[in-house]
């Protein structure tokens, strides 16, 4: 019964995986709806500072943000990319990090260069095998965003937009669709891009400004990128948890169906080895 004992100790095995990968489903799952209740909340606000901003874009103000200016030629471009700081969660980061790579080819291609703010662990490890240029980088962040944890990195970017040593600015994140779906989504933060400021903007209005327009104007982009990059770390926390849920649950259901086959082959093998022991001493008695 060596075959039988070999056996068993697989179904041992996978039945420690399958407690394991439950655990974890139920798990992902109280996240998943803690996760999708903040992504929800900070929708609304992110927005309207984006229909607010969208409207500051196309009026004529005294004082024009260096965030609404787009530049005449792209040279180099800022790219930050929002994944996770685990794995397990299916092909949520396998996506996102696909669609980074054919942004990158296409940015080669073009002559371009790019400088990466890598927001989580598996976004970070992939551009440095890559070789990219990381120019900042946050991960650990838990399971709830803070901003205080991630303007640092972002305003690195934001502070090469300024001083020119960027031309453009895009994220990449995913989108959170529904439990079972989650798609990645590139957006173009800096210029704010004519397109979107149209779709945005539902009327043409000028403003007066108290106590004067830079003040203003600069708090308002500020708050702009922030609800942005929040919202982004809200979306993606929220695909992450789903994603796990997912991919735990069908990891179980797999578990579950391999416990069942190894069941049926350890039976098999155990009567063989006692029709083979009946036959044995049939043939020995018959002997006798």
């Amino acid at each position: 019964m060596a075959a039988g004992k070999e056996i068993r100790t697989k179904i041992k095995s996978v039945e420690n995986t399958r407690k394991i990968t439950r655990a974890m489903e139920m798990v992902a799952a109280a996240k998943m709806r803690k996760a999708q209740e903040r992504m929800k909340h900070a929708r609304p606000y992110a927005e309207k500072i984006g229909r607010v901003a969208a409207h500051f874009s196309q009026a004529h103000p005294e004082y024009r943000h260096p965030f609404v200016v787009s530049r005449e030629t792209i040279k180099r471009v800022g790219l930050i990319l929002v994944t996770t700081d685990k794995g397990l969660c299916g092909g949520l980061n396998t996506n996102a990090l696909r669609m980074a790579v054919g942004k990158l080819k296409g940015w080669e291609d073009q002559k371009i260069e790019v400088d990466v703010c890598a927001i989580g662990n598996k976004g970070l490890g992939f551009i440095q095998r890559m070789g990219g240029n990381v120019a900042s980088q946050v991960h650990g962040m838990g399971d709830t965003p803070h901003m205080e944890k991630l303007i640092g990195p972002v305003q690195v970017m934001l502070d090469a937009y300024k001083e020119g040593r960027i031309d453009a600015l895009f994220l990449i994140y995913s989108r959170f669709i529904s439990t079972m779906k989650q798609e990645p989504a590139l957006k173009q933060l800096l210029p704010l891009s004519a397109e979107e400021a149209m779709e945005k903007a539902e009327h043409h209005w000028d403003y007066i400004y108290e106590p004067e327009a830079k003040v203003v104007v600069d708090g308002l982009m500020v708050r702009y990128m922030e609800a942005l990059i929040y919202q982004a770390v809200a979306e993606n926390m929220a695909c992450e948890q789903s994603a796990r849920m997912v991919a735990m649950k069908a990891a179980s259901d797999n578990a579950k169906s391999v416990i069942e086959e190894l069941k049926l082959v350890y039976n098999k093998t155990r009567q063989a080895a006692i029709t083979q022991e009946i036959s044995e001493i049939v043939a020995g008695a018959a002997a006798v």
